[in-house]
């Protein structure tokens, strides 16, 4: 096993698709035959750096419409990415509170998303800092206070074309806690970045999403860099 730790920022289309690929074999292997696969022997060796993912699965509805289907994932890099994938995906496919255990005929109907994240960076303890230390289509958000913590990936205020300050009230929601803790100091915020593979169709071709472009043409916004 690699030790070495994966920047998103360096991984290809290619070994996006090999993850992607992957996230789909572990569930069809998981939901048809009760079978958590192994690490298959052509994994790229870059993949087996450690590394943190999430898996989004999408259920197609309608012609274009995609409805979320379960999405888990870990945030500190602890095993091997390629394994990462294997468990985030089975979580999201089996154990999202949100939504039954996803069953075997639904398969061809879901689109397989994988993002790996890079590693957390706290941002700053003043309130009036906050909202300029983060780019929308960049970055994501992590909230910390006590017991409580919640996480939105770079996707989540591209696709509700959310502004800065309502990206730090959700993640707080997301957290459990009230939309303004961001406003306290004691509550951490963390940043991170994601680069995220998805399928443009249930079992096609694999593409980057760029966030920033898809903030453009569907919120009308262009983004600033951070301050």
């Amino acid at each position: 096993m690699c030790s070495s730790y994966v920047d998103p920022e360096d991984l290809t289309i290619e070994e996006g698709a090999f993850l992607v690929k992957l996230a789909r074999r572990a569930v069809e292997n998981y939901v048809t035959r009760g079978v958590v696969i192994e690490l298959p022997e052509n994994t790229p060796q870059k993949l087996r750096g450690l590394g943190a993912s999430f898996v989004t699965l999408l259920k197609i509805s309608g012609a274009e419409a995609r409805e979320l289907r379960g999405c888990i994932g870990y945030i500190k890099p602890v095993e091997p990415l390629a394994l990462n994938v294997i468990h985030a995906s089975i979580a999201a496919a089996t154990e999202d509170p949100r939504f039954l255990p996803l069953e075997p005929e639904e398969l061809k109907e879901v689109i397989f998303e994988v993002s790996v994240l890079s590693k957390m960076v706290e941002i700053s303890r003043d309130p009036k800092k906050r909202p300029s230390e983060f780019l929308i289509g960049r970055d994501g958000l992590m909230m910390e206070y006590s017991f409580y913590s919640g996480l939105l990936l770079p996707e989540v205020p591209v696709e509700y074309c959310w502004d800065n300050e309502t990206f730090l009230a959700e993640t707080c929601f997301k957290a459990g806690l009230s939309p303004d803790c961001w406003l306290n100091e004691k509550v951490k915020v963390f940043r991170f970045s994601a680069k995220t593979f998805r399928e443009v169709r249930p079992g096609e071709d694999v593409v980057i999403r760029d966030f920033m472009k898809e903030y453009l043409i569907n919120c009308g916004k262009d983004t600033a860099r951070p301050r």
